[in-house]
């Protein structure tokens, strides 16, 4: 299995625009980080978790051009406003692109790009427009999606709720603001962990820094890397104080699981 990370960054992207701060003015490529997505490689089958703005220019950037479906934690603009982007790879789909999620999150989707789920729809001769299909997932309901096994793990975040997803060996939760009882119990085992961690300090809707180390102590994966990074801190500062066992993440980081 392998993950690539496209990007890492919150919700305002680093470096932060009208920001002069000595994290967004760092030549670090590091500290340069694109809104949260990543993929996942199990066999032959390719997962897209979540469509940020930057989606064309992170699969560019990875060399990744093509995926099999694209999995959604939940329906905030860092993580959704690029889904026209899958255009260039649906296109070149026999069907529609298979997309999976929360029941309101693929609500919201259809909503706001009707013209991606709606066949009655059709772009005029000569052009194109994105093709995708929707199937709700229920929390520690195990799916498999070509080569992989997947099972959503339902996190709070603030007023909404998020999915992470355990796929094999993997755990990938972001934007969660605590991990319940039963989110740890789907994560038993996994060897690679992949958690946000935000401020230092507490924050109403996502894992302080030191909330995530101590999830990723409980977790006792393997690996655990943080994601949903700030321009708080400088990468190499992180790397100097976190432990080796967890690590901040960055944009194109693969890993082999």
């Amino acid at each position: 299995m392998r993950l690539t990370f496209l990007g890492t960054g919150t919700s305002f992207g680093v470096p932060v625009v009208g920001c002069s701060c000595a994290v967004c003015r760092s030549t670090d490529p590091r500290d340069k980080r694109t809104r949260v997505g990543a993929v996942v490689e199990v066999g032959h089958t390719r997962l897209l978790l979540d469509t940020p703005p930057e989606l064309r220019l992170q699969l560019i950037a990875t060399g990744i051009n093509d995926v099999d479906a694209v999995l959604f934690t939940h329906d905030h603009a860092d993580h959704t406003h690029g889904l026209d982007d899958i255009r260039a790879i649906s296109v070149r789909r026999e069907g529609a692109m298979p997309i999976y999620g929360p029941a309101e999150t693929l609500a919201a989707l259809r909503t706001k790009f009707p013209y991606i789920f709606d066949d009655a729809i059709r772009p005029m001769p000569g052009t194109y427009k994105p093709e995708g299909t929707t199937t709700a997932l229920e929390p520690g309901v195990t799916v498999r999606i070509g080569d992989a096994e997947v099972t959503p793990i339902e996190v709070p975040h603030g007023r909404w709720r998020v999915f992470g997803y355990r796929i094999g060996p993997l755990a990938y939760v972001t934007d969660a603001k605590t991990i319940p009882d039963a989110a740890f119990a789907l994560m038993q085992g996994v060897e690679v962990l992949v958690i946000n961690a935000l401020f230092r300090t507490p924050h109403p809707t996502h894992l302080s820094l030191g909330e995530a180390v101590a999830a990723a102590r409980r977790v006792g994966a393997r690996q655990t890397w943080l994601t949903h990074l700030t321009h708080d801190n400088l990468h190499a500062d992180l790397v100097a104080e976190l432990p080796p066992d967890i690590q901040p993440a960055f944009d194109g980081l693969v890993v082999e699981c």
